[in-house]
Parts: structure tokens; sequence; C-alpha cells
């Protein structure tokens, strides 16, 4: 199983790096007031990947911070379970 795992990454890996290499021509972004931004292609989507995931990041965090708030009220009224009674290690001997 990690074998097929490790393929799998290794197909994505060099599926990607293939992308990276056919797409390394000048692309332009057009911003607003006539400003440009030149970069190769495969720069410009990495770019777009990674603010798109910081976005998504910044957008959790206020859920992430209540939810953390919520488990640390709801902590101390959790009472713990009762520990299992210590059985000698003989003991277990005795029946195998």
């Amino acid at each position: 199983m990690r074998t097929l795992v490790w393929l799998l990454r290794a197909l994505v890996f060099f599926t990607l790096f293939a992308f990276a290499l056919n797409n390394g021509h000048d692309a332009v972004v057009r911003w607003f007031f006539g400003h440009e931004w030149r970069a190769p292609q495969v720069i410009i989507v990495l770019v777009a990947f990674a603010a798109g995931a910081a976005f998504g990041v910044l957008a959790m965090v206020p859920a992430w911070w209540r939810h953390r708030r919520a488990a640390q009220r709801a902590e101390p009224a959790a009472t713990p379970a009762p520990e299992a009674p210590a059985v000698p290690y003989a003991a277990h001997q005795d029946g195998v």
C-alpha cells in the first residue's frame, strides 16, 4: 500500500513538473491604471493558488477560534473516565 501511495505521489509530482516546463513562456497580468506584471505562466498560476489557499485559511480562522473557545469552556466540565485496576503481569501469564 505504501508503494502505491509513493507511486501516486511521484505521478502527481512529475505531472506538475511537466506542466511547469511546458508553461514557461511569459504571461501578462494587467492590473488597474495601466500596471502590468510579466512573469512565467507557471509562476502566475502558483501565486494565484497560494493566494487562494491563504485566503481560505484566513477565512477559517474565526471559526477555528470559536471552536477552540467552546472546547476550552467544555473541557473543565468533562470528567475523566475511571482507570482500570492494575493487574500484575504474572496474573496474565497464568492463563497462557
